[in-house]
């Protein structure tokens, strides 16, 4: 399945020049959606994972429906002030200020295996502040997971130390 051709781009959005990956039209086409789930499934059953890590908010969606389908734990790592428990954070820097993520202080430690989820990788920093909080808990990243990088941002020069896998790569603006 060509992923992109079920992603739809919005031009200027969320400000001019940006090209917007709106993966709500996979999402809605049933099966597309399955097709993306079962090769993640495919991907991770015997990886000997313990939980999934998925980033706020399109990382919920892939990481959750994984972890249901493995049998395995879902960590949700959230902007700061959602969670409700003691937490660690990261806070990283965006184009004009900073944002922080937060992952609870008790849900993962050195025992655990876990692949990190987001639906696009672009400049790295949300998926380096979160890998940041599943290593700070002692905690071994098999491999960081996106649906959609942007290649021609160099964010992946940013998790430098990590497998990362895309299911689809574009190249150009």
């Amino acid at each position: 399945m060509d992923i992109l051709a079920k992603v739809r781009n919005v031009p200027d959005f969320p400000k001019p020049g940006i090209q917007f990956k709106d993966i709500t039209t996979l999402l809605a086409d049933g099966e597309a959606f399955r097709e993306v789930m079962d090769g993640l499934e495919r991907r991770y059953e015997f990886a000997g994972l313990t939980h999934v890590v998925g980033i706020e908010s399109r990382g919920f969606i892939f990481g959750a429906a994984l972890a249901d389908r493995l049998g395995i734990g879902f960590v949700p790592v959230r902007k700061k002030g959602k969670l409700p428990a003691d937490t660690i954070e990261c806070s990283y820097a965006l184009e004009y200020g900073e944002a922080t993520v937060e992952l609870h202080r008790d849900a993962l430690d050195a025992q655990s295996r876990v692949v990190v989820i987001d639906d696009l990788l672009a400049t790295g920093g949300t998926l380096k502040a979160a890998c940041e909080l599943v290593t700070q808990l002692g905690a071994q990243i098999e491999e960081i997971w996106v649906l959609i990088e942007l290649s021609f941002i160099p964010g992946r020069a940013k998790l430098e130390g990590f497998k990362v896998h895309a299911e689809a790569v574009v190249d150009s603006e």
